[in-house]
């Protein structure tokens, strides 16, 4: 049988500079809630620190109001970016929220996405992973209860220790952004931690998933340890309504301030080609779904047929259409991709087919048996 696929988002979030932010934030809590209800498994949460689209600084603060407003869907952050904090109030943070939360909190760690955040503390883009490795290796001593005396050229601890037990033994899942690079596959395998590809579907990072993943197999290989492609989530932005037409329809809200904003900070000086549609290239090249159920089934059949299984598709959070309609696509997913994906419907179809198939014989021994009573009730009552 086939792994079954959990639903998930992962919320960056990604909000437009001419909306109120407060009320932006509420709506992503109401977005978790309205997740929570349908069923999906995991919300994962973003830190950034600029560029004015991405707005949440803290996911710990927000998973805290998010756990006391939802009963069972798990929420990680995605991600810590560990070269920004010490190690000691990292750990204590997330170990606080495994309480609050009894258990659902994930701890998701990279180096940090956004060059502009590392600039802003006078951190070099050059020295980011190697300084998430450092920092990640020191909190799982920490989460084991260890005391800790580390002196690095970015943060200092001495006799340092975590005051709390982890609420989940031995500690709350970790799981390490990837993206193109072999950094997060190779320290994933290290530790036996899950892997968080935030770029699955775009191209060099559809390309890529297969490397990164035997990287980190054959890494756990090497140091004992095994991981279970379950960890696995793979991150891709969708959009899907009842009619392909309606999808890019209701896209028309917000997706252009989403393609600029993208456009302006990851090519700066590049000129906009306002001629082509800001989303329709990424359909085309299997980079993001905006359509019905069955192109959302097709790219998930897609990414498995590159990767084999893997645990949780995490549809990217983007705002490309209005609040009720991004609702609604969430809620198609749930009816219409998630129980095609899992085959959660055979045995109801088999059911049906069994009942149909013999439904002749069956209702003609029903009426006998009617038949038969209504006669023998005649003669006790003559």
């Amino acid at each position: 049988m086939a792994m079954r696929l959990k639903d998930g988002i992962f919320l960056a979030p990604f909000h437009p500079m001419n909306e109120d932010p407060t009320l932006c934030i509420q709506r992503d809590l109401e977005l978790i809630e309205h997740l929570d209800r349908l069923g999906y498994e995991e919300a994962w949460v973003g830190e950034h620190h600029s560029g004015g689209f991405e707005i949440i600084a803290s996911p710990e603060l927000f998973i805290a109001a998010a756990v006391e407003r939802t009963k069972s869907i798990r929420l990680g952050t995605g991600v810590v970016s560990l070269p920004y904090h010490n190690p000691l109030t990292t750990a204590n943070r997330i170990l606080q929220l495994d309480h609050q939360s009894r258990g659902r909190v994930m701890f998701g760690v990279g180096p940090g996405l956004l060059p502009s955040d590392a600039f802003q503390m006078g951190i070099s883009p050059a020295v980011q992973r190697e300084r998430m490795v450092e920092s990640i290796e020191v909190i799982l001593r920490l989460f084991a209860g260890e005391r800790v005396t580390h002196k690095s050229d970015w943060f200092t601890l001495v006799d340092a220790t975590c005051q709390l037990k982890p609420y989940t033994w031995p500690h709350p899942e970790i799981v390490v952004a990837s993206s193109v690079t072999p950094s997060g596959g190779t320290l994933a395998g290290r530790h036996g931690f899950g892997l968080l590809c935030v770029a699955a579907t775009q191209a060099s990072g559809y390309d890529a998933l297969g490397i990164n993943w035997k990287i980190a197999t054959d890494t756990a290989t090497k140091h004992g340890k095994t991981i279970d492609p379950a960890r696995l989530r793979l991150v891709g932005p969708v959009h899907i309504a009842q009619t392909r037409e309606e999808a890019w329809a209701n896209i028309e809200f917000g997706c252009h301030q989403f393609a600029e904003y993208f456009a302006r900070i990851s090519r700066p000086g590049e000129p906009i080609d306002t001629s082509v549609h800001p989303i329709r290239k990424m359909v085309e090249d299997g980079a993001a779904v905006v359509g019905t159920p069955d192109d959302a089934i097709a790219q998930i059949r897609r990414l498995q047929a590159k990767q084999g299984d893997f645990g949780v598709f995490l549809q990217l959070a983007h705002n490309w259409a209005n609040f009720d309609k991004t609702k609604a696509s969430y809620e198609l997913w749930r009816r219409h991709v998630s129980p095609a994906i899992n085959d959660m419907n055979s045995q109801r179809q088999d059911s049906f087919a069994w009942a149909t198939d013999h439904a002749t014989q069956y209702i003609q021994a029903a009426m006998q048996a009617a038949g038969a009573t209504i006669a023998k009730h005649a003669v006790a009552n003559a």
